[in-house]
């Protein structure tokens, strides 16, 4: 794994640790910045980590993404993170790591 990826993971860790959240996510836009989040569980509305790492990038002007990563408990990837990154970045790797931050899976789009 790229080590520019491998920073994606640590930042997805260090959110989900700091929130005591169910996910971390981390993303990283074609110029460099990167974006972490958290699971965000409100009355009015809930966003997967990685959901919110993307509208995190969005927001901020980000048209393309490099690369993404979640940290979960969860053993597959959930399909409405995948089509939120998907939505702006085709074929950026998707790494899925433990809470450990050893990586279980990557999809890649070709």
């Amino acid at each position: 794994m790229d080590p520019e990826d491998e920073k994606l993971v640590t930042l997805a860790r260090s959110a989900r640790a700091r929130n005591q959240a169910a996910e971390g996510a981390a993303v990283r836009d074609t110029d460099g910045r990167t974006y972490a989040a958290t699971t965000v569980r409100l009355r009015s509305f809930a966003l997967t980590a990685l959901q919110a790492a993307v509208a995190a990038a969005v927001s901020s002007g980000a048209e393309n993404l490099e690369a993404a990563a979640i940290v979960t408990d969860e053993p597959l990837f959930d399909q409405a993170s995948v089509h939120a990154v998907r939505d702006i970045a085709e074929k950026a790797p998707i790494y899925r790591a433990d809470s450990s931050g050893s990586v279980q899976e990557v999809l890649r789009q070709s």
